[in-house]
């Protein structure tokens, strides 16, 4: 999953007194943001295994401190903090703070087992990324209906064409993700195109979020 990480950010930043779109974003991939830059020094680390996965050859064997659902508490609580300092929104913070956990349980889905509870086993991970007729559907679906949910649900006195923009670059993001060339072995491209990846998904959102106001129905 990758893009289908972003629908709990739009749902959540839809609602009253919600952090920003761009801070939700990068929320919704606060892991992943931190399993970069945790990979760099090799604290935490991952191997290329083509054929682990049939959507991924990514073998994630040491993510304790990222992908544990201990681990992933710890972040939001971390965010959410960071968020209501920021903000003095008592809603704006738990708001994130959600975003973040929801990374871990849609991860939960698709990877194989390779999460933990608390860094040590069992792994988990109930292997959607082995049934790509599930995993694509399913992951068009929860970005497409987050995606609609915010657009109806908040307006922009400039109209929503930063929105669309928003929308294609998310779609070329997955597209390269599913059918873009793969690294044959990890090198320290991996994370460094991560992070670019992120800040610039997490920017367009800061961006296209602003000056959006949730309509009062």
């Amino acid at each position: 999953m990758f893009i289908g990480h972003f629908a709990p950010a739009l749902v959540a930043a839809a609602r009253p007194r919600a952090a920003g779109l761009g801070t939700l974003f990068v929320a919704a991939q606060l892991v992943d943001i931190g399993f970069a830059l945790l990979l760099i020094p090799g604290i935490e680390a991952m191997r290329i295994v083509p054929g682990i996965a049939a959507m991924n050859p990514m073998d994630l064997h040491h993510m304790p401190y990222t992908h544990s659902l201990l681990g992933t508490l710890i972040w939001a609580v971390a965010f959410g903090l960071l968020v209501q300092f920021a903000t003095k929104r008592r809603e704006a913070a738990i708001g994130a703070a959600l975003v973040v956990v929801s990374h871990w349980l849609i991860d939960l889905l698709v990877h194989i087992p390779d999460l933990t509870l608390y860094g040590a086993p069992p792994k988990l991970g109930l292997g959607l990324w082995n049934h790509p007729m599930v995993a694509m559907p399913l992951e068009i679906l929860l970005i497409g209906g987050a995606f609609l949910y915010y657009a109806r649900s908040t307006e922009a006195s400039a109209g929503n064409r930063r929105l669309w923009i928003l929308a294609g670059l998310l779609a070329f993001a997955q597209a390269t993700d599913w059918f873009g060339p793969k690294e044959p072995v990890y090198s320290p491209a991996i994370p460094a195109t991560m992070l670019f990846a992120y800040a610039l998904l997490a920017g367009t959102a800061a961006w296209a979020g602003a000056g959006r106001r949730r309509l009062t129905r």
